[in-house]
């Protein structure tokens, strides 16, 4: 049975993934375990009450083990009430079976992201997006967008990327007057310094850089390093007497500056990780859209296992608030037609 057809009641054992293990303190001092089980379906919090010493070699994060448990419900949330864990021997794991992976095959994400850059009409921003995000290519296309909040899971990262894209780039139609390419560009290459923040997928954690750097910071040092190499900012090798001559360099250094800007405010206030507030449409864009598409993943987590008439469990990501899942008003199968499509419609009598 696998994590996303557990019920309350059931009695669980099998094999699980470790995304998370941590030691904690109950308030009559005792130890206990807290841990997050995954599997190739999803991820659930699971709590070993009954600590024994033989537990800290056996839960370490990243590892398989093998788990015995109860499926109960708390606080309108599913949990894993774990009676005993034992070791798995983890050259023999079938790692398939554990990893989550996007909703999008990486084949099929990597064309989507080659037609979004093929798109960029400005030379100069569809240049430095390539060529920075070529180097990260490989991590890119496989890399979790986070440890636990949103998106995490293998290919998480530019699946978030890819469905910023489609937000944005129908912002962009409503709004005429944004730079669609300066748009599509910066939610491209916003979060690639998760690349290095992050471990990478199996038992995924914050690296050294990432815990004193933070992927913003890194993003930006990265692709002003790109830029630079490029020779973004070859206007500032020029006498300054001699630099209103080419404005040709002085709109490539714009460019490097408009997308260094839009890395940097993407989280849009400093209490949330951006040393710099959006100060252009297309960044204020880019901060939206993002904050929008990780919200309503964080939902989509939150509603899959609550029942219709009952609310989520607090989310501590959202202003620790709970939100009601409807009994009457069903989700959205079907999209339906565009406005646009309707629009024309009515303008031909339909």
């Amino acid at each position: 049975m696998n994590i996303a057809d557990f019920n309350a009641g059931d009695r669980i054992v099998g094999q699980f993934l470790l995304a998370d293990a941590k030691k904690g303190v109950k308030d009559n001092g005792a130890t206990y375990w807290s841990m997050i089980l995954q599997d190739c379906s999803g991820t659930l919090d699971a709590k070993k009450w009954d600590y024994l010493p033989t537990d800290d070699a056996i839960l370490v994060k990243g590892n398989v083990v093998q788990l015995d448990g109860e499926v109960l419900k708390y606080r309108n949330a599913l949990q894993v009430k774990v009676r005993s864990v034992e070791a798995v021997d983890q050259d023999h794991v079938e790692w398939a079976r554990f990893i989550v992976c996007a909703p999008m095959a990486t084949s099929v994400m990597k064309a989507k992201m080659e037609l979004c850059l093929n798109s960029i009409k400005d030379p100069d921003i569809g240049e430095v997006t390539r060529a920075y995000i070529q180097d990260f290519l490989d991590d890119f296309l496989t890399y979790p967008a986070a440890v636990r909040n949103h998106h995490d899971y293998l290919g998480g990262l530019l699946f978030h990327s890819l469905t910023m894209a489609d937000l944005a780039v129908n912002v962009c139609r409503v709004y005429p007057n944004l730079n669609r390419d300066l748009v599509l560009a910066g939610v491209l290459i916003h979060d690639i310094g998760k690349t290095i923040e992050l471990s990478g997928v199996r038992g995924t954690q914050f690296t050294m850089e990432g815990k004193l750097l933070g992927h913003i910071s890194i993003g930006h040092a990265e692709f002003r390093k790109k830029a630079q190499e490029l020779g973004y900012y070859a206007i500032d090798d020029l006498p300054e007497g001699e630099q209103a001559n080419h404005p040709e360099l002085a709109k490539r250094k714009e460019v490097a500056v408009l997308l260094e800007h839009i890395i940097l405010s993407h989280h849009t206030k400093p209490e949330f990780g951006s040393p710099v507030m959006p100060a252009t449409r297309e960044a204020l864009v880019v901060a939206m859209v993002d904050d929008l598409d990780a919200k309503m993943n964080i939902l989509d987590k939150a509603y899959r296992p609550v029942d219709p008439g009952t609310v989520t469990a607090r989310l501590f990501n959202m202003d620790d608030r709970y939100f009601y899942k409807p009994v009457f008003v069903e989700e959205g199968k079907d999209p339906g037609l565009s406005l646009d499509q309707l629009t024309k419609d009515l303008l031909e009598g339909k």
